[in-house]
Parts: structure tokens; C-alpha cells; sequence
């Protein structure tokens, strides 16, 4: 079985457990492995002869704010859409979304695949099979380090065409101008009428 290095790396477990079992001086180790005295002293210092994990104690992006975040995955977990209608409903609300970050985001949070629907869950079924322009829309609440927004959502499951908008409050006034723009979007990408 082969051991994995990262690119740097100038010694292997062999020579590491050498080194930590040798009674040499530095400088002798050195020498004899063609290495840096310091990386001597540095192996002799472990206990263990694997290289530290490397990299963010919490990983996060440096491309997406939390919120953005927190509505890309409240987004994928309602609609259960794949990586590329995400993105393309997404980035209307998250223009600077790009497809490596979206993917990398849904990795994180674990949900970068979703997973087959077993046991407790209801099998998956096919949608109701409508005409292009029939919207599917509701309403899902998100939570944020600031508080809680509310994610309006209208999807044409027939064109795949999704219209996705965030607001705090989720009054009849606000459910109002959501539906006037989604149909000002509708006309604009497609000549079929909503319904």
C-alpha cells in the first residue's frame, strides 16, 4: 500500500521513523537524508511519522457570504434540484454565484449529492406532468446569523425556468410583487403564458 505525500513533503514514513529512532546529531541526519536540519529537529519533535492536516480549521468560502450560503442550501434541500438548475435559478438572487463555488458550497453542508429516498422517507415519485408555464410556488423560511429571511419560490418543473427572491417579511403585499415580477420574468425569457 503506497503512502500519500503532499507535494512538498522531502521525507517518507521510512525515513521519519529513522529519524525519530536515531541517536545521531542533526547535522548528521541531515546529511545523510539530503534534508534540512530544521526538518530533522522537526520529525524528532513527533510522535507520529503522518503529515499534519493541512488547510482551514473550518472551512468556508471566500466567495459567499453566510447568507448566501444559508439560501443556497434552504434552496437545494426544498427543491431538490440538480447542481445546474440550481445555479441557473440562483444566480438571478446571487449574481456572482458560479458553478465551482455553488458545488463547493453544497459540499460543505453535505448535500453536494443528494441522497436516494429510503425507509421512513416516502419513495420518490415522478411530478404531475403539466404544459410549460404552470408554476409551482411557495414559501420557505431561512435562517441566518442575522435572523430569518423568507424565500419566495416559483418553478415551471415542465422548462425547469425557477424565479427565486428573499425578503424579510413574507406579508400578502410582498407575496403580491413577487408574483407581478415573476410574470414580468416569464415574459421575458419565454412567450408562453403563466399560469
Amino acid at each position: 500500500m503506497g503512502q500519500v505525500l503532499h507535494g512538498s513533503a522531502t521525507t517518507t514514513e521510512a525515513v521519519r521513523r529513522a529519524i525519530q529512532h536515531s541517536q545521531e546529531s542533526l547535522r548528521a541526519l541531515a546529511k545523510r537524508y539530503g534534508i534540512n536540519q530544521k526538518t530533522v529537529a522537526k520529525w524528532r519533535e513527533r510522535t507520529s511519522t503522518a503529515d499534519l492536516p493541512t488547510g482551514p480549521k473550518e472551512p468556508r468560502s471566500t466567495v459567499l457570504f453566510v447568507e448566501e450560503e444559508a439560501v443556497i442550501v434552504a434552496f437545494r434541500r426544498y427543491t431538490l434540484l440538480p447542481l445546474d438548475d440550481c445555479l441557473y435559478a440562483l444566480q438571478p438572487t446571487i449574481p456572482h454565484l458560479t458553478r465551482s463555488s455553488l458545488h463547493r458550497c453544497l459540499q460543505r453542508h453535505g448535500i453536494g449529492r443528494l441522497p436516494d429516498v429510503e425507509g421512513d422517507r416516502p419513495a420518490k415519485r415522478k411530478f404531475k406532468s403539466y404544459p410549460i408555464g404552470y408554476f409551482h410556488v411557495d414559501i420557505a423560511e431561512v435562517r441566518t446569523e442575522q435572523g430569518k429571511l423568507h424565500m419566495f419560490v416559483a418553478i415551471d418543473r415542465t422548462s425547469k425556468f425557477a424565479f427565486v427572491e428573499l425578503h424579510e417579511k413574507a406579508t400578502t403585499a410582498v407575496s403580491r410583487e413577487f408574483l407581478l415580477r415573476l410574470i414580468a420574468a416569464v415574459s421575458l425569457q419565454d412567450p408562453h403564458r403563466a399560469h
